[in-house]
This record gives C-alpha cells, sequence and structure tokens, in this order.
C-alpha cells in the first residue's frame, strides 16, 4: 500500500464559505468531501463512478484560505483510506470502497 499526497488550496473568497457561517467561514465538508475524490481519481489512475462512502469523519473545520493536504492509499481489498489536513490540524478521515480497476489511459 503506497501513501499519496495531493495539496488543494481553498481560496479566502471561496465560494461556498459565505453562507457558511457569517462572521466565522468555513468551507462545507461536502465541499471538502468532492475535493477528496478527484485527488484519489487522479493519483491513484481509478475511476470512481463506481464506489461508496464506508466512513467519513469531519474532526475540524476546513476555512476560506486553507492550503488541505489529501493523503490516501488504497489496500488490495479495493478500499481506500484518506486524510485531510490543513497544517497540524486533522480535518476529515474516512474510507472507500473502489469496485473498479485501474481508469484507462
Amino acid at each position: 500500500m503506497t501513501l499519496t499526497t495531493v495539496e488543494r488550496g481553498f481560496p479566502p473568497d471561496h465560494a461556498s464559505a459565505a453562507g457558511h457561517f457569517p462572521g466565522n467561514p468555513v468551507i462545507p465538508g461536502a465541499v471538502l468531501l468532492s475535493a477528496v475524490l478527484p485527488a484519489i481519481e487522479k493519483g491513484l489512475g481509478v475511476n470512481l463512478s463506481s464506489w461508496r462512502l464506508l466512513s467519513a469523519k469531519f474532526l475540524a473545520p476546513a476555512r476560506p484560505g486553507d492550503r488541505v493536504r489529501i493523503e490516501f492509499a488504497r489496500s488490495a481489498d479495493g478500499r481506500i483510506r484518506f486524510a485531510c489536513a490543513a497544517g497540524q490540524r486533522t480535518l476529515l478521515k474516512g474510507e472507500l470502497q473502489c469496485d473498479t480497476s485501474p481508469a484507462e489511459a
């Protein structure tokens, strides 16, 4: 199992943060999770059209302006474990099941 790391930035004026929450903006968990999936697809060369989320635990908020580190690894049984962090703060940990083989090149 090889650990892959990808970074993703959320600009200070990210559109989703405007209403989440006034005076204390955060990047919604769904937006954070939606950044994880394409990073995994590209990093592992898989097509996640057939996947299911086994677990996701949001541990701290992502903030506009954060540079988020996404780490993931795929096991032999097709499970992909992932984690997101901003600096020393762990934001999200989870696991998904990928039922597809590597994407066609």
